[in-house]
């Protein structure tokens, strides 16, 4: 697979909009961190992205705990989406826009859309018998309620019985289109068994689906109304899922639409995206989304988060992390170790550790400390060759001497045959990343970055440029030789900064500061663009590579290896 992918139409990668009736919490955060780091990836490989997330602030509770606070509904809410976005902020996420559904932008465009139904005869009025989970301000089929004996299949809190009034979404209609669209994968429900969970509930067939809640006397006046009935207020589910269309409903964005759509979440709202939400694009005559990818959960030293056990994983934890580890590190935990398939994750913090040192400060801070130090004491910090010439290795020169001086040391490899091709291996793992990318599969477009720190580790470990060093001097051309098997190492690790980037944009630019890789892009700037496309940044010996001249200073450790007998940060006594 190419990795210019500078043609291919744009791409929408959208979060869910969050409840502000809380603090956010790991699940937030990891949400829209797997969103930011397949953002920030496709913008790397050239693709013009758009990243949204947001809050969704017209749920009932937020009413009621406003009135708990003293607060009006809007000021609660506020408070809890200035939280949302210092955490993102803190996150270090690069979302192109933050919705508040409370914004006249997205009360406009949802309202109509809702008319547009109703005048189609999508949308009619009728009474509902059902059971609702206020905990979630979900209804559920009787199906669903009677095999989570009537509590909630979230919180395990009781469903209530209702009865009342309401606009339903004619969901039944589009029953058999659904299905072929899933099953076609015209809609790609991700991990598979999304999919198959998906299908199996509709085999239990569609019901119309409420659109609406009647209002009723001393209720908060609090949510958007329907249209041509101000008796009722727009179910806030409902409404919610439209800010995915709302916000691109611009002469500028709408190419954003017209793109791929990927809408990502937690498993605990998939039905919502993957089948209402759909049927409702559909029956407006819009482009339906074309992956909808639901993820596990997050638990905590091997038990679920509950509120009630007061363990969930709260951004202040997460700071804390941040504070002793990095941000990079915590952003790199999560995202490789976290549940995006279809089994949750453990927050653990002894695996933290564990990978802290194994990925971080063990191979790529160590990798990348490593090259930059031999390269500033033995050439004063220097690239004073390339490895596309005489000394490179097509003619395997460079490593035939370095054999030798490990010859003469008594210390020759075990394979002195042994022969490596960085351009291959480098041009192989930008493959493997952008096929992975194109699966949402992060922690395999990672992996291929680190398996290019791993061919360095390997490669300096046979080649054992510090034993070369040695005989500068004394061995004919060894000097020539040290500097490209030097820059070899180096220009494969500046290859591996780019697929890791995403994940750590913090720890990449830094790198790129310290090695004067201004040319990429301005490392000052962690928002700032690309100079060019994946496929030409990372071409071996191109014209973005590491040049003759261009100084590499040694910088600051990336990772200090850490203690694993440490007490989890947060956790200290006062």
């Amino acid at each position: 697979m190419s990795t210019d992918q500078t043609n291919q139409k744009p791409y929408y990668i959208t979060t869910p909009i969050y409840y502000v009736n809380d603090r956010p919490h790991i699940g937030h955060c990891y949400t829209t961190l797997i969103a930011d780091v397949a953002a920030r990836a496709q913008r790397l490989v050239g693709r013009d992205t758009f990243f949204l997330t947001g809050t969704d602030e017209h749920a009932e509770k937020v009413s009621k705990t406003a009135i708990e606070n003293d607060k009006t509904p809007y000021e609660w809410a506020t408070i809890n989406a200035e939280r949302f976005k210092d955490a993102f902020a803190f996150m270090n996420f690069s979302n192109d826009d933050f919705v508040r559904t409370t914004e006249d932008r997205h009360i406009t465009r949802a309202s109509a859309y809702i008319k547009k139904l109703m005048d189609q005869g999508d949308i009619e009025l009728g009474d509902y018998e059902g059971w609702y989970d206020p905990s979630q301000e979900e209804y559920l089929t009787e199906t669903v309620a009677k095999e989570h004996d009537y509590n909630s299949p979230v919180t395990g809190k009781p469903l209530e019985k209702r009865v009342e009034q309401n606009y339903f979404f004619r969901l039944d209609k589009y029953e058999d289109w659904l299905r072929e669209q899933i099953e076609s994968g015209a809609i790609r429900i991700l991990p598979e068994a999304r999919k198959n969970e998906t299908l199996g509930r509709l085999k239990q067939g569609l019901m119309k689906v409420p659109v609406s809640r009647k209002i009723k006397e001393g209720d908060p006046d609090w949510g958007i109304r329907m249209p041509g009935d101000d008796s009722h207020r727009i179910y806030v589910w409902i409404e919610a899922l439209c800010n995915y269309r709302s916000t691109v409903d611009t002469d500028e964005r709408h190419k954003y639409w017209d793109g791929e759509v990927v809408h990502l979440m937690a498993k605990d709202i998939l039905w919502f995206h993957a089948v209402i939400w759909p049927a409702m694009l559909h029956a407006l005559g819009e482009k339906i989304p074309d992956t909808v990818y639901a993820h596990a959960y997050w638990i905590s030293e091997g038990t679920k988060m509950s509120k009630s056990l007061g363990n969930f994983i709260e951004i202040d934890q997460l700071r804390a992390y941040a504070d002793r580890y990095s941000l990079d590190a915590v952003r790199w935990f999560l995202t490789t170790q976290g549940p995006l398939g279809a089994n949750d994750a453990d927050f653990a913090h002894a695996r933290f550790i564990e990978v802290y040192n194994a990925d971080l400060a063990n191979s790529i801070g160590n990798s990348m400390s490593r090259v930059g130090n031999m390269v500033n004491k033995y050439f004063d910090g220097e690239i004073t060759r390339t490895c596309n010439g005489e000394f490179g290795f097509e003619g395997g020169k460079a490593l035939q001497l370095a054999i030798q001086a490990l010859d003469d040391a008594g210390k020759s490899p075990d394979d002195p045959s042994r022969t490596f091709d960085f351009e291959t291996m480098t041009s192989k793992a930008l493959d493997e990343a952008t096929d992975a990318l194109a699966r949402l599969d992060l922690e395999a477009m990672l992996a291929a970055g680190r398996s290019i720190v791993r061919y360095v580790d390997d490669f300096i470990s046979y080649s054992a440029p510090f034993t070369l060093a040695k005989r500068v001097g004394e061995l004919e051309h060894a000097e020539k030789a040290l500097a490209t098997i030097l820059y070899s190492c180096a220009e494969a690790l500046r290859i591996a900064s780019l697929i890791l980037s995403p994940a750590m944009p913090e720890k990449m630019a830094q790198l790129w500061r310290d090695w004067n890789c201004n040319h990429l892009t301005d490392p000052n700037d962690h928002a700032s663009g690309f100079v060019a496309p994946l496929s030409e940044l990372a071409r071996w010996t191109g014209e973005h590579s590491l040049r003759v001249g261009q100084t590499i200073s040694k910088g600051e450790v990336m990772f200090m290896r850490a203690d694993a007998k440490e007490p989890a940060p947060g956790t200290e006594p006062a």
